[in-house]
């Protein structure tokens, strides 16, 4: 069957799409005629009997990858005009420009099989709904993946041929520079730029933290040179921490070529959408790793040590070793350990002074099923360790203080070198503004006026520089005078003395701790009060020490405060039966956790002077306080009654503290609201709702707020409650 009769009427009577793609930006801008041959295929649908009017260019795909739909919009476009029935033909000159995958190829031609779409490339017209159509288009998707296969796999043999040698150039640190020959990696020959390198790993040495040598740089007002691959000139900058620790962490400090540090992953997110993520590899994992591939600013040796020291400042996890140094108490933080499990001790601080403390977690682990170790406190350990340190330390003492007062000098000497190299650099930048600004025309004010403004910047900063320089000059730590020295080794003879002196942190402490130390193991006898120490020196040499701990104080044997408050506020109106009763319908316990009885409550009141109950205390005119049932005998009605009226508020009643008895002021004018028969002016509650033309709750309110008199009937069959209703009330509500 000839192309041309394939195309029916039906074809004609919908839009044509011409589809064009290329893979990368690099590829528009360069293979043109690639990008010409796609846009003249307009040309070739004219031919075939569409009008222009009915061609569609769908370019949104340039640049774009053709291995997945996530992110050709063109594509995903034109899937969803031939799932609607409107499209008559797609042309491209070439399959794999569609697409790169058979997953987005065949679901094409499954879609323009159904609604009858015609697909075209430079070979012929196909119908995906004719069997030897099908086959073919099939035959050429797939030969589409293999070519990008095959293309890839040659691409990346060579890449990993060359980088197993290690002549692949890609992306150098700062302070490196690519040579001329095959894989020659040199220094940068801007002294600032390694100059300010060797200043990282110098300080790193002495100080042992990344943040420590980023604060330093902070502190000393010192720029650092930043370069990417998309800025190949060297920019000094206001140093960063992720600048520090990229210099720490990168291998090719060390004199290493590596390649395949990372790979990349394809995961599926929560949108269900295909990404890609990088992911590193452990160094056992590296593609290629070549040791002394060029001359590093450290020896491979000293990078693993400090990688060593690096992972040791980070947050510990379980069984691992300490992290980084805190400004706490407790020297043993990270070098503590279980004596009977072997697990880290873990911190904690109690008391109005903080004091440490060590304990183990394993009863927190394994979901809470492990058995607890150990708690103990910390104080007298710290200073027993303490001690054995500064014991291994006095020996060389004077020799580590003159060291240190070296350092400090050597610190210093450092930043003022680095200013040098920066106010040299910034002279020659000074110095090449003024001759360009020499070497313009005087009458070309034009470009004589920027040179200008660019040579004043220059000055402007160098002169800044130069100050800064003069500051950290006059910032020189003094030298040494002949008492000093004499008072130092004085101190080094009792360094428990420089120990122990406000101006030494704990931080400081710690630091030098875990210099000499490797691991403290306590063990603690309860039943003896003592513990056990083997102390594990970084020389692997081991001292065993015993030591007694401190004794413990028993609690003092306490009746709970509140009990005894509320013992207090009950002795005023209870006898001490009464009052034991109460207690213990609450739950309260005596000190010893027993249940009480008046004879304990009676010890209780006379330990803290709290007076008896006496009857005679209360005045007659007030009212005796009874209890519900003797109420309810004085007024001649049921306790249930009573207990009614004290929760609608007819009766005012108090309860001190839950569990207590109510007690009941009887007052004479009490006992007048408790009468045989209902007394002039008084009716039923049914009437008064239907008079007042409110609710039984509302009337009943009333009657507590004093604003409705009420008495109750005791005898006979009008025997309840009866309210008197005011004129003015019944007025207002009829």
């Amino acid at each position: 069957m000839r192309d041309n009769q394939k195309i029916k009427p039906d074809h004609l009577q919908r839009t044509a799409y011409i589809y064009i793609r290329q893979s990368t930006a690099a590829q528009v801008e360069f293979n043109r005629e690639s990008t010409e041959r796609q846009y003249k295929l307009k040309d070739r649908a004219v031919d075939l009997g569409w009008t222009e009017r009915q061609i569609r260019i769908i370019d949104q795909d340039l640049a774009q990858s053709g291995s997945s739909t996530s992110q050709r919009k063109g594509f995903g476009e034109m899937i969803s005009e031939v799932a609607l029935g409107k499209v008559g033909l797609i042309l491209s000159i070439e399959v794999s420009r569609v697409a790169r995958n058979n997953s987005d190829w065949y679901r094409l031609l499954d879609l323009c099989s159904v609604t009858n779409t015609l697909i075209g490339d430079s070979d012929g017209l196909y119908h995906p709904g004719l069997f030897n159509d099908r086959l073919l288009l099939g035959m050429k998707g797939t030969m589409a993946e293999a070519e990008l296969h095959v293309i890839r796999a040659r691409l990346e043999g060579g890449i990993r041929n060359k980088a197993a040698k290690g002549e692949l150039r890609r992306g150098l640190p700062v302070g490196f520079i690519w040579g001329d020959q095959d894989g020659e990696v040199l220094m940068h020959p801007d002294q600032a730029v390694t100059g300010a390198i060797h200043t990282v790993f110098e300080k790193f040495t002495h100080m042992g933290s990344v943040r420590q040598v980023w604060l330093w740089f902070r502190s000393k007002n010192l720029l650092f040179p930043l370069q990417t691959s998309l800025l190949p000139k060297i920019k000094w900058v206001t140093a960063s921490y992720h600048a520090i620790h990229s210099v720490m962490t990168n291998p090719v400090y060390a004199g290493a070529y590596t390649y395949g540090k990372t790979k990349q992953e394809c995961v599926i997110d929560e949108t269900g959408q295909v990404k890609k993520r990088t992911k590193r590899l452990p160094q056992s994992q590296w593609a290629v790793l070549i040791h002394d591939h060029h001359k590093g600013f450290i020896d491979w040796k000293t990078y693993e040590m400090n990688q060593a020291r690096i992972a040791k400042n980070t947050r510990p996890v379980p069984h691992k070793t300490t992290g980084a140094i805190r400004e706490g108490a407790a020297l043993l933080q990270g070098l503590a350990t279980c004596g009977k499990c072997g697990r880290r001790l873990k911190v904690y601080y109690q008391g109005k002074n903080s004091s440490p403390g060590y304990y183990c977690a394993a009863n927190n682990i394994v979901e809470g099923r492990a058995k607890y170790c150990m708690r103990v406190g910390g104080v007298k350990i710290d200073k027993v360790v303490a001690d054995a340190f500064l014991n291994a330390i006095t020996p060389a003492a004077m020799d580590a203080i003159l060291l240190a007062e070296k350092n400090i000098e050597a610190e210093h000497d450092a930043a003022l070198n680095q200013w040098r190299l920066h106010i040299e650099r910034l002279q020659y930048e000074a110095d090449k503004a003024e001759r360009r600004f020499q070497a313009v025309e005087p009458e070309n004010r034009l470009v004589a006026r920027t040179l200008e403004n660019q040579w004043e910047t220059c000055l402007h900063q160098l002169q800044a520089a130069k100050n800064e320089f003069e500051q950290c000059q006059r910032q020189r730590p003094e030298a040494l005078t002949p008492e000093q020295r004499d008072h130092i080794h004085t101190l080094s003879k009792d360094i428990k003395q420089v120990w122990q002196a406000p101006t030494t942190t704990y931080r400081d402490k710690k630091e030098l701790l875990q210099i000499l130390l490797q691991e403290v193991n306590i063990s603690v006898d309860r039943t003896l009060n003592t513990a056990h120490l083997i102390i594990r020196w970084q020389t692997d040499a081991v001292t065993e020490i015993d030591m007694n701990l401190p004794k413990r104080n028993s609690p003092t044997i306490r009746t709970a405060q509140d009990t005894i408050d509320l013992v207090r506020r009950l002795a005023v109106h209870y006898n001490d039966a009464m009052i034991a009763g109460i207690l213990n319908r609450q739950g309260r316990q005596t000190a010893r956790g027993h249940r009480f009885t008046a004879n304990r409550v009676g010890n209780l009141r006379r330990h803290w002077n709290i007076p008896k109950f006496d009857p005679a205390s209360i005045s007659p005119d007030e009212g005796e306080l009874v209890t519900v049932q003797k109420a309810a005998k004085i007024l001649d009605v049921a306790s249930g009654t009573v207990h009614r009226w004290l929760l609608d508020g007819f009766i005012a009643g108090e309860q001190i503290t839950p569990g207590a008895p109510w007690r009941i002021r009887m007052t004479e004018d009490l006992k007048s609201r408790f009468v045989q028969q209902p007394p002039e002016g008084y009716i039923t509650m049914k009437k008064a709702k239907k008079i007042l033309g409110v609710s039984r709750q509302t009337v009943l309110h009333r009657v507590k707020s004093g604003k409705l008199p009420a008495v109750h009937v005791r005898k006979g069959k009008q025997m309840g409650l009866y309210i008197k209703v005011i004129d003015n009330q019944m007025d207002l509500f009829n």
